[in-house]
């Protein structure tokens, strides 16, 4: 197969993907914008999570909603768990990795607040701690999977939200959560700024 031929098979894969994750995912999606507006309308918070380039997805998040997204308004509460190292360092050598973001989670969630939890494989020690933290702490949980979920659909509970790619490749997975991550918040923007025209 030449490049250019790999190149076009890269874009023909991830569009198909993008269509099957549309079709499969488009209720949770609005499911996880309602919990996450009504967080951020109640004085809550979102608290986001992730390792690698879910790592930088949990940022990316977290930026357009303190930052903005494609429209100005006011700034939102969200609190990115990864981007402070002298933190994740101290945790990860005081006591293990895998409680890098439960501890944070366990600081400083609140009922009420809501955890967006992104593992494409579902298996993330320290994601699957966070979660469980977020639960003991009367948070709502949005997880960002893939792979069929691995091993957080059985810690979610009915009132969470999982939001599954229905893919088993790493690449194809992060491109799909980070198009969810855009629908969030056009979702989030439009509740509270209402429809653009």
């Amino acid at each position: 197969m030449s490049l250019i031929a790999r190149i076009s098979e890269q874009f023909d894969e991830s569009a198909r993907l993008a269509r099957a994750a549309s079709e499969a995912l488009v209720g949770p999606i609005a499911d996880a914008v309602d919990r996450l507006v009504s967080a951020l309308a109640n004085d809550r918070k979102i608290l986001a999570c992730g390792n690698g380039g879910s790592a930088g997805d949990a940022q990316h998040f977290v930026a357009a909603l303190s930052g903005r997204f494609e429209r100005e308004r006011p700034e939102l509460a969200a609190v990115s768990l990864v981007g402070n190292a002298t933190l994740l360092t101290a945790i990860a050598n005081d006591y293990r990795y895998e409680e890098v973001f439960s501890r944070q989670v366990r600081a400083l969630g609140q009922a009420g607040d809501v955890l967006v939890a992104i593992s494409t494989s579902g298996n993330s020690p320290n994601v699957l701690a966070a979660i469980a933290a977020a639960q003991d702490r009367g948070l709502q949980v949005v997880a960002l999977t893939g792979k069929g979920g691995g091993s957080v659909p059985q810690l979610l509970r009915d009132d969470d939200v999982h939001l599954c790619v229905p893919h088993e490749r790493t690449a194809r997975i992060q491109e799909v959560h980070r198009l969810i991550i855009h629908c969030l918040c056009d979702g989030i923007d439009s509740a509270l700024l209402g429809e653009q025209g």
